[in-house]
């Protein structure tokens, strides 16, 4: 059934990310409650160009400290949550987590913060960590692999969500941001399909309304977590490299963060 009003997507070219830190939440509407009508939220120069590069560059000196995901098909740097779920190695997260988070900080100053703070903008409240979980970290997708070449799992983002949040529909999102992209493509399948207890549609999705939602260099797109999305596939020789947090709240205008 029709999720969202329009298959679009807003764009926020005055998101204010000054005092995002803020520990009360602020008065107004805010800008997440636009994912009511719209398939995803796009930010454009959450970083600039000068910090971008230096992002990126942080990334691939880290290179031997990068966690390999399915077979190498996918890295990250700081461990994700889905990855180590869907492969076993939840233990290993959890053990690892304070120590995920010192090597991300140690590569890449500040970008925890960051994605903090932009979530915080996004939802008018206070984002903080989650309690035993790692922090924002990287996303990279090598040219030339498996999701390189036939894009990524259709799915949702519920897998960090607690059977009681899942139960009682509490709002999370996903904020992805773009630390280098792709030589084309590899942008961001949205469907007007939301998650109703069935982590496989079935085929829903080949019938429900789409559009693929393109990224630009430092930017962000935000999704419900609830929506079906996908990565599409990417031709090249770059990597697809992005900075992601996902969010929920737990309290009114209180969101806990995590990778």
């Amino acid at each position: 059934m029709p999720t969202a009003r329009r298959a679009s997507v807003r764009r926020l070219d005055d998101l204010d990310l000054r005092g995002a830190s803020s520990p009360s939440p602020r008065a107004g509407t805010p800008p997440v409650d636009a994912l009511d009508r719209h398939f995803a939220l796009e930010i454009p120069r959450v970083f600039s160009e000068e910090e971008r590069a230096a992002l990126v560059a942080g990334v691939r000196a880290a290179r031997a400290e990068w966690t390999a995901d399915f077979g190498g098909e996918q890295f990250s740097l700081g461990r994700a949550f889905y990855t180590h779920l869907e492969t076993g190695r939840s233990r290993l997260y959890f053990a690892d987590a304070a120590a995920s988070d010192t090597r991300v900080e140690r590569h890449l100053p500040g970008l925890q913060r960051r994605m903090r703070e932009l979530v915080a903008a996004l939802t008018g409240g206070l984002a903080q960590p989650r309690r035993g979980f790692c922090g924002p970290g990287v996303h990279i997708f090598p040219a030339g692999e498996k999701v390189a070449r036939e894009g990524g799992v259709v799915h949702f983002d519920t897998e960090g969500l607690s059977d009681y949040h899942l139960a009682r529909r509490r709002r999370a999102i996903t904020v992805v941001v773009m630390l280098d992209l792709p030589e084309a493509d590899g942008g961001l399948k949205l469907w007007d399909v939301l998650y109703d207890g069935r982590d496989d549609p079935g085929g829903e999705a080949a019938s429900a309304r789409s559009l693929v939602a393109r990224y630009s260099a430092g930017g962000a797109l935000v999704i419900d977590s609830y929506r079906l999305h996908q990565i599409q596939p990417f031709p090249g020789d770059r990597d697809r490299i992005s900075a992601t947090v996902h969010a929920a709240e737990i309290d009114r205008g209180r969101w806990e963060t995590w990778f």
